[in-house]
């Protein structure tokens, strides 16, 4: 009996509790209700209090603090200092570029300046050095030893090559190709100049290939198998790739004459501009070390070249003038222009390519010790034969 009642008593106090704990959530929803400014009645939600709510937080989104917000805002760039601190490495490297860039070049120009000056100056003693050898050898009684050296036997077929395209070069009329050119109208020349700037390269680099095959194939030992067509294929194959080389750099000439000598400098401008369409072909490319160092040997013979073709250009313009050193300061600006044309798009290509493939410009100066490397190399082999 105790027992049923207590049970009956506990019932009715969870009954209670229930009772009042209901009454407190009910309570807590309508508070929450008046603070959101949303109402109930009868079923429905009072909208007018949720327009009200929605229109005091739209206030407060007022243009005014909008732009206060803006210009008083803070960030930290330290949280990305990795990121900056590259941005700013790349672009230090960029600005030591046109320094280490034009290092490389000057001592390139000079390489190639040496190479030139050899042709004419050295290597005119060294032939008649061979052929003295080659006269004396069999009348001394030396028929033991070799009647040339392979280094002397390639001397003499430059010499013979230079010989020949000489005496074949004397036969080309230079004022029928010059009033040839100058008839041509501005948009014909302009695309014969880009002809002519490829067609060098590819004969720059197929014309070495056809010399040092020709040396090789002078020299090879008797030893070896011989799987060649003949010195002599070989000799006239490279004299008729020189003759044909020598036709274009005159043409070459002949047409920067021409646009030198225009009234209308236009064309001129519009050859130089070509220099910034090599930008867009060399900046996109994916480039590695080795890619950069070709594209560097590229640059340095094709400044030598367009050195050269101004200086023919300018000697040219002197002599029709009885050489009056006048005439030098108006050809001056334009020389100028198509020197300053040349180093800056060469500055542009080279910077933007170590920029995009992310390599440093200490590069420039590993491409000058290998140069350095291969000139002491050389020397040194020289002085030892």
């Amino acid at each position: 009996m105790a027992d049923s009642l207590s049970t009956g008593l506990g019932e009715e106090k969870e009954q209670e509790n229930e009772g009042k704990e209901k009454d407190r959530n009910a309570v807590r929803i309508e508070r929450n209700k008046e603070k959101d400014g949303v109402t109930e009645t009868l079923g429905f939600n009072d909208k007018n209090g949720a327009t009200r709510g929605q229109k005091r937080n739209l206030s407060d989104l007022s243009l005014g603090r909008f732009i206060t917000t803006e210009i008083t805002r803070g960030y930290f760039l330290e949280h990305n200092e990795a990121k900056y601190t590259e941005r700013r490495e790349k672009v230090y490297t960029c600005l030591r570029i046109p320094k280490e860039l034009e290092k490389l070049m000057i001592f390139g120009f000079f390489l190639c300046l040496d190479t030139f000056l050899y042709v004419f100056t050295l290597l005119p003693l060294r032939v008649i050095l061979a052929l003295l050898r080659l006269v004396t050898v069999p009348c001394c009684g030396l028929r033991g030893s070799r009647l040339l050296q392979p280094a002397q036997v390639c001397d003499v077929l430059k010499g013979f090559i230079m010989v020949l395209c000489y005496s074949m070069m004397s036969y080309v009329d230079y004022s029928m190709m010059y009033h040839l050119i100058r008839g041509q109208s501005v948009i014909k020349l302009y695309i014969i100049y880009n002809m002519l700037e490829v067609a060098d390269r590819l004969f720059s680099s197929f014309g070495q290939d056809i010399l040092d095959a020709l040396y090789w194939t002078a020299t090879e030992p008797k030893e070896k198998k011989r799987a060649h067509i003949g010195v002599i294929p070989h000799f006239f194959m490279a004299v008729l790739y020189v003759f044909l080389h020598a036709i274009l750099i005159m043409v070459q000439a002949t047409t920067l004459n021409v646009a030198f000598n225009s009234h209308n400098k236009s064309l001129l401008t519009i050859m130089m501009s070509n220099n910034f369409v090599e930008i867009k072909g060399s900046v996109f490319k994916k480039f590695e070390k080795n890619n950069l160092f070709q594209m560097s040997n590229s640059d340095i013979k094709e400044r030598f070249t367009n050195y050269i073709l101004l200086l023919i250009v300018c000697l040219r313009n002197m002599e029709q003038f009885s050489w009056n050193p006048d005439h030098l300061w108006v050809l001056f600006p334009d020389v100028v222009m198509v020197i300053t044309s040349e180093v800056a798009v060469d500055v542009v290509k080279h910077a933007f390519i170590t920029k995009f493939n992310d390599i440093s410009a200490d590069v420039s100066p590993v491409f000058l010790h290998f140069f350095y490397t291969v000139v002491v190399w050389f020397g040194q082999k020289e002085h030892l034969q």
